[in-house]
């Protein structure tokens, strides 16, 4: 039983840390899809990519606990299941979300598809 109560304090402090990095990965995704000098987007990218790579690591941890026994045998509570569940969904999403942005830096602004992209954008 002690051993549950440890692992679902675990699971709050990730989930919640998940949570603070997405808010932060939302607010930089902001910032750079605002900014409008090229080197400033670099910047932000780089920022981005950086908080992507700590919520890969919580999503690594996550996708640990789903397959862990205390999970599937519900040692721990039900709703921490379709919580972990929910997190990595979130956490995959805001990856989707990244490498748009990566692929967007990529193409240069003055190659056809940079110029094609930027005329579909206004």
């Amino acid at each position: 039983m002690e051993a549950s109560l440890k692992l679902e304090g675990e699971i709050d402090r990730a989930l919640k840390e998940v949570q603070e990095r997405v808010d932060v990965f939302d607010s930089i995704w902001n910032k750079a899809y605002d900014a409008d000098d090229a080197n400033q987007k670099e910047k932000f990218e780089a920022d981005l990519k950086k908080e992507i790579e700590k919520l890969q690591r919580y999503r690594d941890q996550i996708k640990t606990w789903i397959q862990s026994s205390e999970i599937k045998d519900k040692k721990v509570s039900a709703s921490y299941e379709q919580a972990l569940v929910d997190a990595q969904k979130l956490i995959e999403r805001e990856m989707g979300r990244f490498e748009i942005c990566e692929e967007e830096t990529k193409t240069k602004a003055f190659t056809k598809e940079g110029l094609g992209q930027h005329s579909k954008t206004k």
